[in-house]
């Protein structure tokens, strides 16, 4: 079952408080990690944000409706309107970092291998991506990374310029990197996912082709590809954004979407983009097109 993480950064005076609000709003499970350590997500301009002191994490059925939920907290007297908060994709047992007995080897297409850095390499003539996730998310085990790694696999990549939105680990871009890319940058809200996606692109000696950006900071730009495997919510709301960063004719991926929401992102982004048939795995899919030249 696919499950969606809501992550709330607090003073510890209001964690209890928050952590019962997200009960009463659906959440399944709600856990309190020290957060002393924990980067703080993107202020928005001109706002001044304390370090927090607790992370608030509530865990949801990925068919839930969690604009519903972060609308509801929107109105309590505690977080406010515009509270700061991250949504993310939860990989089975991350709670238990099992995934790193698990965690071997995996081809994706013809060419692509992902390795974990403490494995060993299974074909050192394949495309190899060695990668150590830290905390951000992006494995390859998820099946939304898969169907973007499949998908990379698939096109040429020789000197194209690429857009890693929502970059987590930096699997995807270091991958386009790999097989041919010239430069990736790479945007995410988390500092933590920018730390992953930097150090992973050092370990696989591509890390001077690689920048990256919190979005308050990202540059503009038109790329040959765009990736954005997220979720279906910013997928919506940021669909001009990510629409922009794709130059007529580039490519886009989209990811992090359920198969029953496939056919409404599909139908949005083809306002500009003309659009390949929706890939599905297990309960995931993809969505992929080609911008149109107007």
């Amino acid at each position: 079952m696919p499950w969606i993480q809501l992550k709330i950064n607090t003073q510890a005076e209001y964690a209890e408080q928050i952590g019962d609000m997200l009960s009463a709003n659906g959440a399944q499970a709600v856990t309190f990690i020290d957060a002393k350590d924990t980067p703080m997500y993107e202020p928005k301009p001109g706002e001044v944000m304390l370090w927090p002191d607790t992370q608030v994490v509530g865990l949801y059925d990925a068919e839930y409706d969690m604009p519903r939920v972060v609308n509801q907290l929107e109105k309590s007297k505690v977080l406010g309107k515009g509270f700061n908060h991250k949504l993310d994709q939860l990989e089975d047992k991350d709670w238990e970092r099992e995934w790193m007995d698990n965690f071997h080897p995996i081809q994706f297409g013809k060419r692509l291998w992902i390795c974990p850095s403490w494995r060993d390499i299974p074909d050192p003539n394949a495309v190899n991506v060695m990668l150590d996730p830290g905390l951000a998310f992006g494995t390859g085990t998820h099946p939304t990374t898969s169907l973007c790694l499949q998908w990379l696999d698939n096109l040429e990549l020789e000197g194209q310029v690429v857009v890693d939105f929502g970059c987590g680990s930096g699997i995807l871009g270091i991958a386009a990197l790999k097989l041919g890319a010239s430069k990736v940058v790479g945007i995410d809200i988390d500092p933590q996912a920018l730390l992953a996606s930097q150090d992973n692109a050092n370990r696989n000696q591509v890390g001077n082709k690689i920048e990256v950006y919190l979005p308050a900071d990202q540059p503009d730009l038109q790329a040959d590809v765009v990736l954005a495997n997220i979720l279906a919510g910013p997928l919506r709301e940021l669909r001009q954004v990510i629409t922009n960063y794709c130059k007529p004719e580039g490519k886009l991926v989209l990811s992090g979407i359920l198969a029953t929401q496939a056919e409404e992102i599909n139908a949005l982004y083809s306002q500009d983009f003309e659009m390949e048939p929706i890939a599905i795995e297990g309960e995931w899919s993809r969505v992929s097109g080609i911008k149109k030249v107007n």
